[in-house]
């Protein structure tokens, strides 16, 4: 996942590596047993792939009205998403939560693990999201 415009052009920039070395690779295919080239370009591709996927999602984060929670494990992610859709960078969230910027950089990269439940709240609130859920009972017996 993206979590800010920096990693966003890492990205960006790892694609074009991806595609040169693809390119690249051409050239050496008739020197190549046919089924290991395959194997190599097949795997390149799916980087691409997979990258162009992030790439998309971080985009299609600009347009979103509403984010997807369907376990308090996906939280986490739901925060760094909505940090993304409102256009904020982790400066400008720690701004609005008077901490560091490098604050919301540990919560980001460790999932909000140690940020509290007060916290969690608070960043919530100055990401302006309203958790709405039916939390469904599990029989444990």
């Amino acid at each position: 996942m993206i979590n800010n415009q920096r990693q966003y052009n890492l990205t960006k920039g790892q694609i074009t590596r991806l595609k040169n070395a693809l390119d690249a690779s051409k050239a050496a295919k008739a020197k190549m047993d046919r089924r290991a080239y395959k194997a190599m370009a097949a795997g390149i591709q799916s980087q691409i792939d997979e990258l162009k996927g992030q790439l998309r999602e971080y985009e299609e984060l600009e347009k979103a009205t509403a984010l997807d929670l369907r376990s308090a494990e996906e939280l986490p992610d739901v925060l760094i998403r909505a940090r993304v859709a409102r256009g904020y960078t982790q400066k400008d969230l720690a701004e609005r939560l008077k901490l560091k910027p490098q604050q919301i950089q540990k919560y980001e990269a460790t999932r909000y693990r140690s940020a509290s439940l007060n916290r969690v709240l608070e960043v919530m609130k100055a990401l302006g999201l309203d958790l709405q859920a039916k939390i469904p009972l599990k029989s444990h017996r």
